[in-house]
């Protein structure tokens, strides 16, 4: 299985932005996992949350036909009872198989008042063909009781618009998030100009593969490794 994060750039035209997701998908080999970045299709559209929220519907038609063999993770804009929500859609043999909206929204960028919280208990891990997958949204992955609630996910995704001014941290936590829970961190973050960009593949050694400069960052996913750092250095992982 192969572990693709996509650094890409978001444009206020949405059918582009699908445009340039769809061609990366289908670059991309089957049997794998892609992570896009946070809110890829149409960003933060605070003035435009109506249409984003009709675009994500349109959008996930066409997700559900490219997961035909391959998995999809993407957060989108929706909306129910009146309430917008950042939720992470994860496709997979056509179908929704997940979604988890961002529960710790980020007060500095005033998501707060557009966007509702999610529920914290509806985070979980998953099992995706015998692979236990959980996702951290953006800033949730500065809390460190979310982090227990994933532990023991085999591939942990980490979708992100995280800002250029704290780089360091977003590649400091998702490296360390690897790390503690020894397992593959799959982080895709905005490629924007005042993004942070370092998308990358970090594996439950610690070893990261980054590109701020690629648009598909890629490594091949090995169980074998996780059984191997868990057994060697027990944490009381399982």
């Amino acid at each position: 299985m192969n572990l693709i994060s996509l650094q890409l750039k978001t444009s206020s035209n949405f059918e582009k932005n699908f445009q340039r997701l769809e061609k990366n998908i289908l670059k991309s080999p089957e049997n794998s996992i892609i992570l896009a970045p946070e809110l890829y299709l149409t960003g933060y559209s605070y003035n435009r949350l109506n249409e984003a929220v009709n675009f994500t519907k349109k959008s996930i038609k066409f997700l559900k036909e490219l997961s035909h063999h391959k998995t999809i993770a993407i957060t989108m804009t929706t909306q129910n009872e009146n309430k917008y929500y950042n939720t992470l859609h994860i496709f997979h043999k056509n179908k929704i198989i997940y979604t988890q909206s961002k529960a710790r929204l980020f007060v500095l960028g005033n998501e707060q008042i557009y966007f509702t919280a999610g529920n914290t208990e509806k985070i979980k891990i998953i099992n995706i063909n015998g692979t236990k997958v959980a996702t951290i949204i953006c800033f949730e992955l500065r809390f460190i009781d979310l982090w227990k609630k994933i532990q023991g996910a085999d591939i942990i995704l980490v979708p992100a618009m995280w800002g250029k001014l704290r780089k360091a941290h977003y590649e400091s936590l998702t490296k360390t998030l690897a790390i503690v829970n020894q397992c593959y961190v799959i982080a895709s973050d905005s490629a924007n100009k005042n993004m942070a960009k370092s998308s990358a593949i970090i594996s439950p050694f610690g070893k990261v593969k980054m590109d701020d400069k690629r648009k598909i960052i890629s490594s091949f996913y090995d169980k074998k490794m996780i059984k191997k750092m868990r057994r060697y250095l027990n944490t009381d992982i399982k």
